[in-house]
């Protein structure tokens, strides 16, 4: 049960600009938790919007005060598009007493959420709470595919106190391990050392430079149709203003990746950070408020295609490759690729269900030319080594 005591409603001002704006916008339309009403009623509710007011845990924390006010009377203004689903806004989750709490206030929000298959998208002042959102899994029995949107990796030193630039580091080598792959779209080398590159090879993570992503953005979308979770870091935005997103990706690039978010089947959370940063850029609260907008444009087009009835009309094809036969799925309803990639018996039931990654269909021609797509060769040997 979702307990409502770990959030504050939303600011009454933004209640009372609900009462003078058009009845057709997003905010006219959704349940929102407002200091006379309390709560809202979630059934039926697809998507849940939570801020958290937490970033002490920055390595270079601002001074000036921030809140989602902003962002919110965007989000609130925009018009749905033809859209068959509800969404709530939950309010906001303060500090808790220490950043324990707040992580442990919000491991429970999100798994709560999740179990009552809602879709939270949060809001977070720095990236350290990804850990928190990581850690709702915890009980969910499964193995989570986490992937990154963020100019750095932030593995860091695991034997370090946790921050927003190291929790990547944590989830790997915390119990319980849940984590079965890492994905980051958009790093910039001069950002990442060697060290941290090497390992993510290491570990068989895969990693997208922002080059390669903005030359072609649709190679990243089977990543992100295999996510569980994602985190979206502002500082993988390109602006000029602060000298650690001179370059990044541009508004539209950054929409386009939370509508694969989205539109994946699996992806049942999505977390915004690293917005104590950015809350003085006039323009952040407007980019954000649309990146949470083609998100749930995303989720409204999802093809349900990870259900049993629908992968009984995949076409099936077997490509043999050197001493292997590999073997692909291509869905007739969505266009969308899948290679099967083998378990080992003895394996922990949770990954025997991940035996469908997402591909594209070039990684099917290049098989068909003899050549073994990396995607498949990472997941069998993470299958190996696990």
């Amino acid at each position: 049960m979702l307990n409502f005591e770990f959030l504050s409603p939303v600011d009454d001002k933004l209640i009372d600009d609900l009462k003078t704006g058009h009845h057709q916008s997003i905010g006219s339309n959704m349940k929102v938790h407002t200091q006379k009403l309390g709560a809202p009623e979630l059934d039926g509710i697809k998507i849940a919007v939570v801020g958290v007011l937490e970033a002490r845990l920055a390595v270079q924390p601002t001074a000036h005060h921030f809140d989602f006010f902003e962002i919110r009377k965007h989000l609130y203004k925009l018009f749905p598009g033809n859209w068959d689903l509800s969404i709530a806004d939950l309010g906001d989750l303060k500090q808790g007493d220490t950043v324990e709490d707040t992580y442990y206030a919000l491991q429970h929000i999100v798994s709560e959420l999740i179990k009552l298959n809602i879709i939270p998208v949060i809001i977070g002042g720095s990236q350290d709470l990804i850990y928190a959102q990581y850690r709702a899994y915890d009980n969910l029995d499964q193995m989570v595919n986490l992937v990154n949107i963020d100019h750095q990796f932030d593995l860091g030193d695991a034997e370090q106190p946790i921050s927003n630039k190291s929790y990547l580091g944590k989830i790997v080598v915390t119990e319980p391990y849940n984590l079965f792959n890492c994905s980051n779209i958009g790093f910039q080398t001069y950002y990442n050392s060697q060290d941290e590159i090497d390992l993510m090879d290491k570990l068989y993570f895969d990693s997208f430079r922002l080059g390669e992503v903005t030359t072609n953005i649709t190679a990243v979308e089977p990543v992100l149709r295999n996510a569980n979770l994602v985190g979206i870091d502002l500082g993988a935005i390109s602006n000029s203003a602060y000298p650690m997103s001179a370059n990044g990706f541009n508004g539209r690039e950054i929409c386009a990746l939370a509508r694969y978010a989205g539109i994946s089947d699996k992806v049942s959370s999505i977390g915004i950070y690293e917005y104590q940063q950015f809350n003085m850029e006039p323009t952040y609260p407007m980019l954000i408020a649309q990146i949470i907008w083609y998100f749930i444009e995303g989720v409204n087009f999802r093809k349900n295609e990870y259900t049993i009835s629908a992968k009984k009309e995949f076409i099936k094809y077997n490509v043999p490759v050197e001493e292997e036969i590999l073997t692909f799925y291509k869905s007739p309803n969505s266009g969308r690729w899948w290679i099967e990639i083998p378990y080992i018996e003895n394996l922990d039931n949770k990954l025997k269900r991940n035996t469908l990654l997402p591909c594209t269909e070039d990684d099917y021609l290049h098989a068909c030319n003899q050549i073994i797509p990396e995607r498949w060769f990472k997941a069998k040997r993470k299958n190996e080594i696990l």
